[in-house]
């Protein structure tokens, strides 16, 4: 059984204002021996009920066959007489775990006595004993709830003719034996993303990327999941569509996996194939002042992709200029902070400008094939 202690008492001190926080406490207790476990979070969000839960399983060191979860919207996503959707989070859980997860009906508190007494239980013995003290960190509270913990499932029960000794002994000698092994992995917790529509550049945000999923998808509902290392996207039945590997440069914003391009767009990138390594090769022809120049370029935007047009003009602009002419405006803008297409433009055109007066301008070489104006008379 799983639930929430109803009471969120103030048991965390904030050092900077001297003030008291409320804390959250998540607790599990199985049918029989009735053994708790408990932890502390700062809010009953989704991503700490699925981690208190994995965490009482650990503890456990078995999974029972069946979940129940009282009738709560971190846990539920819609419940009924005859039909039930769980969350695509605690969906992942349950398979897993290889358990069933079978909340109690809402309207029918005589289903959930266990857990309902549960957490009265702890409400007094838990939170009465934790108010003794005064804790300052959330590590440092959910130690002190381990030993409390620890305390109350190996007191003997008041009655001696209690089979069950105490929470302890009943769990090692009558739940644990019926129970399943863990898994021989961790469960790997994932952040959860929903997406009423797949836009129509079928890519979903998360993190500030963009991860593409199948161009078919647009429009219809998705579910992305984050893990480290991974990024899963799901559809609304919790079905895997793809992966990617998750991305933390700055570039690209956008990972796209090309056999999920609808076939207009594949064609366009592949008579287009340009990116920032391209134009920062064709750069690297007229110097690092140039290189310098088109990397400042690329970096100003808020993505890469919107700077490819500056690049390419300014890449353009400088054909049939000699080099040292594109160098020394290229120069001229990286000294000056001023890194931009129409920058660039002005000042490689001044730069032609002043070399055409000086060649104008000034005096003839000197030469022996050279004849002045006296062999003209």
């Amino acid at each position: 059984y799983i639930d929430w202690v109803g009471d969120q008492p103030e048991l965390l001190l904030d050092t900077a204002t001297g003030e008291l926080r409320k804390v959250h406490i998540f607790t599990t207790t199985l049918g029989f021996s009735s053994l708790v476990y408990a932890e502390i979070f700062l809010d009953e969000k989704l991503p700490h009920f699925i981690a208190g839960t994995v965490h009482a399983l650990s503890y456990y060191g078995a999974v029972p066959k069946y979940l129940v979860p009282d009738n709560l919207k971190t846990a539920v996503t819609m419940h009924s007489k005859d039909e039930l959707v769980l969350q695509s989070a605690f969906s992942d859980l349950e398979t897993f775990y290889d358990t069933v997860i079978l909340p109690p009906p809402p309207r029918k508190p005589k289903g959930k006595p266990t857990v309902e007494n549960h957490v009265r239980f702890l409400e007094t013995h838990l939170v009465e004993e934790l108010k003794k003290d005064t804790y300052t960190s959330l590590e440092a509270l959910n130690a002190a709830v381990k030993k409390i913990v620890a305390d109350i499932n190996q007191r003997p029960f008041q009655k001696k003719s209690d089979i069950r000794k105490s929470r302890m002994n009943g769990f090692e000698k009558y739940d644990k034996p019926r129970m399943n092994q863990l898994p021989g992995e961790s469960y790997t917790l994932c952040d959860y993303k929903y997406f009423l529509k797949v836009p129509d550049n079928y890519h979903l945000e998360y993190d500030a990327h963009y991860y593409s999923v199948l161009y078919t998808y647009k429009g219809k509902s998705a579910i992305l999941k984050a893990t480290m290392t991974e990024i899963r996207i799901c559809d609304e039945y919790n079905r895997l569509i793809c992966r990617h590997p998750r991305s933390y440069r700055d570039f690209p914003l956008y990972i796209t996996d090309d056999s999920h391009m609808p076939p207009e767009h594949l064609y366009y990138k592949e008579v287009n194939a340009h990116d920032g390594a391209y134009y920062r090769r064709w750069a690297s022809v007229y110097g690092e002042s140039m290189v310098t120049l088109i990397d400042r370029i690329l970096r100003s935007s808020k993505h890469e992709e919107q700077a490819y047009n500056s690049c390419a003009g300014v890449l353009h602009s400088c054909k049939d200029v000699p080099h040292r002419l594109v160098r020394e405006a290229a120069e001229k803008c990286v000294e000056a902070n001023a890194c931009k297409y129409s920058y660039f433009k002005k000042v490689l055109g001044m730069v032609q400008n002043n070399h055409s007066s000086s060649g104008i301008n000034g005096k003839l070489p000197s030469h022996t094939n050279i004849r002045g104006k006296e062999a003209y008379k």
